[in-house]
């Protein structure tokens, strides 16, 4: 324990009666003025400083100053002495951050008084800053635990997701990464819904994980559907048609079952809503609940455009793939029919983003204009915007979503 009291008085009879009385109780050490004294704390600091006001050079206002500031650390207590008692001086020392204040004459018994009570000060704040530093640590050793937890119970989700989509995928050869390139897609577009448009205070970064995270999921219902119908290549009956439009309704049941009967399912909130209502068309024409406008969850309102545009420039039974550019145009002219104008907005400010990731599908013919050229004689655009749905898609017709 440091017990060192150093004496700064610049009348050498009192710097001597004052170390008299305390060297019997502590290791006392004296200094003549300001600049003598921060020197001596320096070479080894001192737990208390009897300091006096009046003296040459640097006052003892100063010096009491530069030894808060400058060994902030060492948690030095400093007592200013002085033979004036006014409130203006006494105010003055505590603003230049002394701990305490004795008048002289001082009696001997207060003075030792006043040390054990300022050591019993320093060792308190000691013991303060000690636990608090201990604290911090253990709160960082907490912080990190609960992030290895986090990333652990995210990378869990994402394996589940992942696994669930893959599932249904596994169904259909033919559909190869398309979750993979949806889940791109829709983060493109909601990172620009959330850059600029009326949207931008719905899109959190909650959100935007949720999406990321749950987007595959939107056909997870096609696992209830047979193969008879799910892989058939040419014209579905009505009464298969109306079968393949329950896989919106069954992959919400199938989930909301899951967030039912798990602590940790609430994630999946926002894939419920997008494998439901993925399939809507802004202006209500679409299935199952034929949902209006902005009555359809925004999520699903993105991926919607997102699977659309997957579809239509990816080889499927039933067609082969459009050029990037035929679906851009197709899709373009579906706002505030199919789409929602504000997304179609935010997918032609982002197109380019769009053919990067559309680059690495294989299974996507190359834009040209013979091609182009070909598929307007074979596909006529009007035609494809009447059946964007590859449950309603005829061997002559394009889908516009898995």
């Amino acid at each position: 324990m440091n017990n060192r009291v150093l004496v700064v008085d610049d009348d050498r009879t009192v710097r001597n009666v004052i170390a008299g009385l305390l060297r019997r109780f502590y290791d006392v050490v004296a200094a003549a003025s300001g600049e003598e004294a921060l020197t001596l704390v320096a070479q080894q600091p001192p737990a208390v400083v009897l300091l006096d006001i009046m003296m040459p050079g640097i006052d003892g206002y100063e010096t009491c100053r530069r030894l808060k500031t400058e060994f902030a650390g060492e948690n030095i207590q400093v007592i200013m002495v002085s033979a004036a008692s006014s409130a203006e001086e006494h105010a003055r020392a505590f603003q230049v951050g002394a701990d305490a204040y004795l008048v002289k004459p001082v009696d001997p018994y207060v003075l030792w008084s006043e040390i054990r009570l300022q050591l019993r000060f320093r060792e308190a704040i000691g013991r303060a800053t000690s636990i608090e530093a201990e604290m911090q640590f253990r709160c960082g050793d907490i912080e990190r635990l609960i992030e290895d937890h986090n990333r652990h119970t995210s990378a869990m989700q994402d394996f589940a997701v992942f696994a669930l989509a893959k599932l249904a995928e596994s169904r259909d050869d033919d559909t190869g990464e398309h979750m993979i390139r949806v889940r791109s897609y829709s983060q493109i577009l909601a990172e620009q819904l959330r850059r600029d448009s009326p949207y931008a205070s719905q899109i959190s970064a909650q959100f935007l994980d949720d999406l990321h995270r749950t987007s595959p999921l939107h056909d997870i219902g096609k696992v209830a559907v047979s193969d008879t119908i799910l892989l058939k290549p040419g014209r579905l009956t009505p009464q298969e048609l109306g079968i393949m439009k329950t896989h919106t309704v069954l992959g919400a049941k199938t989930l909301e079952q899951v967030v039912s009967t798990s602590e940790c399912g609430g994630f999946l909130a926002q894939a419920i809503a997008v494998a439901k209502s993925h399939h809507e068309r802004f202006d209500g024409t679409g299935y199952p609940e034929g949902l209006r406008g902005e009555g359809i969850p925004l999520a699903a309102r993105i991926v919607a455009l997102a699977d659309v545009f997957d579809a239509l420039t990816s080889t499927r039974p039933y067609k082969p793939a459009y050029s990037p550019d035929h679906a851009r145009r197709i899709i373009c002219e579906e706002a505030g029919t199919h789409f929602d104008p504000v997304i179609v907005t935010a997918f032609k400010a982002t197109f380019d983003e769009f053919l990067a990731v559309h680059g690495g599908n294989r299974e996507a013919l190359a834009a040209t204009s013979p091609i182009d050229s070909a598929m307007e004689l074979r596909f006529p655009v009007q035609a494809s915007c009447e059946t964007l749905d590859p449950a309603e898609a005829q061997p002559a017709a394009v889908p516009g979503g898995e």
